[in-house]
Order: C-alpha cells, then sequence, then structure tokens
C-alpha cells in the first residue's frame, strides 16, 4: 500500500540549507565504471564517458567505504596509493566520482552493476517499503522472501549484456556468491570466492593471467567494516587502509602488464559522536500519520499513511524543519525526484521513495527505535546522505608494475 498522501502539493515555504547538485548521471558516478570499462575493452554499444585506456583486462576494484576526502585525509596509512595519486594529480588524471543516491552500497553497487541510475533499477536505500507487501523489506543482507531480485531490479547487468563477447568474473568473499544482492546487482558473471584480501589478491591475479580478455569485479569489504564498528577517523580503520595499500601493491605486481587496474568505492563516510546518534520516534511530531520509516540513519525515508488526509505532508515537513533543519535537509518526493537526485523514477519504483526524506548534512544519525534494535546506534560511521563526505568517491588507475602481458597462461577463457 503506498501513501499519496499531499504529494499533488508542494509544501509552504521554508528555509533551509541550499541543497546539493544531485549526482552527475551517465557523466561522472560509479554508474559509468563498468560501462566505460567494456567500451574501453572494445565491445561496441557501450560509451566511456569516464575516458577509460584501450586494454585487454580491466580490474575494478570497488572499496566499500573509501571517501575521496577520507583517502586523501589519511594518505600517510598509503603509501603506495598516495604515490599513485600524487602521480595522477601531476597529469591532471585524478578524477571524483559522486555515488548513487543515496551514498549507500545498494544504491552505488547496482548503479555499478547495471551502469543506470537508482530511479530505474529501484535499490533506492539500505531498505525500503514493498508497495506490494505494505511492508518495509532489506535490499542487503537480510533480503525479504517475498521480493523477487530479478524482478525488483529487471535491468540487464554489464557481465549479461557482455556474454560472449568478453570474460567476466567477480572476487569476492563466499557468502556474497548466490545472495539476492549479488543476483539482483551483479549478476552474470564467473563467482570466484576467496575469504581473506591475500587470497582474493591471489585468485585475481590468477584468473587475470589465464585470459586474454577480461573484466574483473574485485571486492573489498575490510574498510568498510572497521568504519562502522570503529570509525573512519579509528586507529583500527587505519590499519584496515594500509592492508589495503600493502594489496593493491602486491596486485599490481602480479597483474599481466597489459592490465587497467581501477580503484574507486560505493560510498565514504562520517563519524557520528554517541550524542548525535537520535531517536527520532521519541518526539511524536515527527511520526505523526506515518505509517512506515526505512531507509539509512543518514538518510531516512518516512512513509505515510494512505489516509492521512490533507495537510500531513506539510505538517510533517514543518516539523522536522523547526526541530532539525539546521542538521538535516527535509525534502519531499517530488522535490527529490524532480531535482534529479534519483534520475528519471520509473512508476514501479516511485512508491519505494519515502514522502519525506531527511537527508542529514551534519554529524548527526536518525534511528527509530521502535522498530530497529537498540544496537543500530552503536554503529559509528554512517553514511548515506548528500554530503561530499559521503558522495565523492575516489576513481585511481594504478599502473602495473611486474610480469609482462606474455607471461599469462592462454587457453582458459573464465
Amino acid at each position: 500500500m503506498t501513501s499519496t498522501a499531499g504529494t499533488a502539493a508542494a509544501p509552504p515555504p521554508y528555509r533551509q540549507a541550499p541543497l546539493p547538485q544531485p549526482p552527475g548521471y551517465g557523466r561522472n558516478t560509479i554508474g559509468e565504471v563498468f560501462t566505460s570499462s567494456a567500451a574501453a575493452l572494445g565491445v561496441p554499444g557501450f560509451a566511456n564517458a569516464l575516458n577509460i585506456p584501450r586494454a585487454r583486462r580491466i580490474c575494478v576494484v570497488l572499496v566499500d567505504g573509501l571517501g575521496r576526502a577520507l583517502l586523501s585525509q589519511r594518505a600517510a596509512h598509503a603509501p603506495f596509493l598516495r604515490s599513485v595519486m600524487s602521480d595522477a594529480a601531476a597529469h591532471h588524471q585524478l578524477p571524483t566520482l559522486n555515488a548513487s543516491f543515496p551514498s549507500t552500497t545498494v544504491s552505488s553497487l547496482t548503479s555499478l552493476g547495471t551502469g543506470v541510475v537508482p530511479g530505474q533499477h529501484g535499490m533506492v536505500g539500505y531498505d525500503v517499503l514493498d508497495p506490494a507487501q505494505d511492508k518495509v523489506v532489506n535490499l542487503l543482507g537480510n533480503w525479504d522472501a517475498g521480493v523477487d531480485p530479478l524482478a525488483w531490479q529487471p535491468h540487464p547487468t554489464v557481465f549479461e549484456r557482455l556474454c560472449g563477447q568478453v570474460p567476466v568474473s567477480t572476487v569476492s568473499l563466499p557468502k556474497f556468491a548466490d545472495s539476492p544482492m549479488t543476483r539482483a546487482a551483479l549478476r552474470g558473471s564467473e563467482f570466484v570466492a576467496a575469504a581473506s584480501p591475500h587470497a582474493r589478491t591471489a585468485a585475481a591475479a590468477e584468473l587475470m593471467a589465464a585470459n586474454e580478455s577480461m573484466l574483473m569485479y574485485f571486492y573489498w569489504s575490510e574498510l568498510d567494516k572497521a568504519g562502522h564498528g570503529h570509525g573512519c577517523q579509528s586507529e583500527a580503520w587505519e590499519h584496515q587502509l594500509e592492508e589495503l595499500d600493502a594489496a593493491m601493491k602486491r596486485l599490481a605486481a602480479q597483474l599481466p602488464a597489459d592490465t587497467v587496474l581501477l580503484l574507486t568505492a560505493d560510498h565514504g563516510m562520517v563519524d557520528v559522536p554517541p550524542q548525535a546518534r537520535i531517536d527520532y520516534s521519541a518526539e511524536p511530531e515527527l511520526v505523526e500519520q506515518v505509517r512506515h520509516t526505512a531507509g539509512e540513519p543518514r538518510m531516512v525515508h518516512l512513509y505515510l499513511e494512505p489516509d492521512a488526509g490533507e495537510g500531513a505532508l506539510e505538517r510533517l515537513v514543518a516539523a522536522w524543519l523547526k526541530r532539525y533543519g539546521k542538521q538535516a535537509w527535509v525534502l519531499t518526493r517530488e522535490q527529490a525526484v524532480q531535482a534529479g537526485y534519483f534520475g528519471p523514477v520509473r512508476p514501479e519504483v516511485s512508491g519505494r521513495i519515502g514522502d519525506v526524506l531527511i537527508a542529514a548534512r551534519e554529524p548527526v544519525a536518525f534511528f527509530d527505535l521502535r522498530r530497529v534494535r537498540s544496537s543500530a546506534t552503536d554503529v559509528v560511521g554512517q553514511h548515506g546522505s548528500l554530503t561530499k563526505a559521503e558522495r565523492e568517491v575516489p576513481l585511481l588507475r594504478i599502473s602495473m608494475q611486474g610480469r609482462s602481458g606474455s607471461q599469462g597462461r592462454k587457453g582458459r577463457r573464465g
């Protein structure tokens, strides 16, 4: 059951901080990485929006949670990647990409995997309303049994479009081999499971060397996990950045010389202090006539009751602006769609987006403790909103350091 209460009318004028520009869909977002890579591999039908150089093999390393600002701030802990950034900057080749909106894994990875915008692929939050079931469903690790991943996200992936033209592979953690999230966003590749970072880099190097042409997706999860548990300003996060740096140096030394190695991320992260982790459900005016709450703590979806009545939308927006307007952007679904945050939105996706959206601007996080466990507020590093720290991610092109292309074993086609 999808609420439409008040959506036809814009709320009364109010003053808040100017809204940021939407992601540059089609130009410089995470959604252009695979499509540009396919074009660089010489496959017709793809645009090389990111000007990736022609290659026979391309390996895309996706580092969960590595924002551009964090990488720059903590570069002392990543001497190899720092040298890559310095060299790129000297040649004016250090692009910054935008995550999809919301700046969260499900949205960005699906844009990466499909090359389409969130308003089309429908993965518009960590958890969102499924109008068909009138319930909130999780789109990451707790996929609802009533949701078919292929029906929820029906667009073909880049991997599927490359079938029969270029071998495609995924190197990732075993638990993601056949997960609903993988089926929705990244289906269609040969999946190589490897648990440890060393095992993943070794598997990637071996598979690349065994194929004369390939597009590879390499997933790195450890940094994001450290950020959520300890914060992106913690020693634990620094340690994981050092591990990533060593692994990328090792991988660059092992891949064939005619490989393009790209490093990017799905979102950045900000630390939220305990006193700024807010239970908004404790304030009745902030959930008045709200049937469902969903999204991220830094990008909340609020869904009104279907019979909320005239003025309910305006009152809810006004209540949030009065209480948290200095700490968050408050906008309606209609405003978010018109601003282009989700890109063009197909009708089936519209009802998954909240009637009202709360996007954190300051280091705050909003929780509905009627719906989520209190342990959710233990998470330190957060993301999902429109700030530069969360939405800007790097795109590094790492030069090969080691073996020549002739050393690769021929015959295996992935």
